[in-house]
């Protein structure tokens, strides 16, 4: 334990670009091992949907986590959590897909790759429908200005419902194809779990050091923002990877199913413990989310893919939101 006890002294005191750097290998050390799982009885869409999203996610429940131990400002959870799920679905679906083209359904290919490319469609219109259950959730219980506790066991409730549909989900498609869930692919959940211990110790040390810090933009008062941007990183990663890869459906996947993970888990967990209030910019957020996810279904049962244009657009909206919300 001493060699542990020392790493968490010495980030104590080190620069905040070294928690920044130590928690990006992390999130790395984690996504090297998901990409493992690919070969172990899980296809795209279920890891993009079920166990991506609990990984690239969860410097967010850390969050949730240290801001309740130390006190913090409430209201932080809620610019985290926004902050979030706005830039999973413009700027880092609309990115990558300006570099590479995000096909989920191809225009030519065999009858077998056309059906598991509609399936995977057919998956991620499920997802995008949940983002706006969610997030319309959200908007209604937040109508008089917070989430209560009541509000926070209703979102938590939701999640778990959403959760456990995927699970049998994918427990149907290995049962259909007779594959199963081998040493390895536990052995690599050890591994992220070492990934996300890190995670915790570097993000503790980052949240320490800006809550008491009152100068510049690195301050207590972009907390929320700051946090947001850095926890997306990971989701960054994922992104331009597997556009890289021509794996759309899992870009797709890991984006909409990381918003899951703050919008309803995250704020539901914290509005159980303490009320949040909402933000100034609360229903601009809705606003651009609700069209990005609008734009998403339509491209994706129009087209099948992103084209540029749009990804552009996505990421002007992106731009605008962050004016509207933290320049303006």
């Amino acid at each position: 334990m001493q060699p542990l006890q020392d790493l968490v002294g010495i980030m104590d005191i080190a620069h905040p670009a070294t928690f920044t750097v130590t928690f990006l290998l992390a999130s790395w050390l984690m996504i090297w091992r998901l990409e493992a799982m690919l070969s172990h009885g899980l296809e795209g869409t279920a890891l993009g949907t079920l166990i991506v999203p609990y990984c690239s996610g969860l410097g967010n429940l850390v969050f949730v986590f240290l801001l309740w131990r130390d006190q913090g400002p409430p209201v932080e959870i809620m610019v985290n959590s926004l902050v979030n799920n706005v830039t999973n679905l413009t700027l880092l679906l609309g990115l990558p897909a300006l570099i590479w083209p995000l096909h989920v359904v191809m225009a030519k290919g065999s009858k077998t790759v056309r059906r598991e490319q509609r399936l995977s469609r057919l998956a991620l219109m499920m997802t995008l429908a949940a983002v706006v259950f969610f997030t319309g959730l959200t908007w209604a219980l937040g109508r008089d200005g917070n989430l209560d506790r009541g509000d926070g066991f209703a979102l938590i409730g939701v999640f778990l419902f959403w959760q456990t549909f995927q699970v049998f989900d994918v427990l149907k498609h290995n049962l259909q194809r007779n594959t199963g869930f081998g040493v390895g692919f536990y052995l690599d959940l050890v591994l992220i779990g070492v990934g996300g211990w890190i995670i915790y110790e570097s993000l503790d040390a980052l949240v320490t050091q800006l809550s008491a810090s009152d100068a510049g933009f690195f301050r207590a008062e972009h907390l929320g923002w700051i946090t947001g941007w850095l926890l997306v990183l990971p989701n960054a990663i994922l992104a331009f990877y597997y556009a890289w890869k021509k794996r759309a459906d899992i870009v797709y996947a890991s984006q909409i199913g990381d918003g899951h993970i703050c919008i309803p888990l995250c704020l539901g967990l914290f509005a159980v413990l303490r009320p949040v209030p909402l933000p100034g910019f609360f229903l601009t957020a809705m606003a651009v989310m609700g069209g990005a996810v609008v734009v998403h279904a339509v491209c994706l049962l129009g087209l099948g893919r992103m084209p540029r244009p749009v990804a552009g657009i996505l990421v002007i909206a992106y731009a605008a939101f962050v004016y509207s919300g933290l320049l303006s």
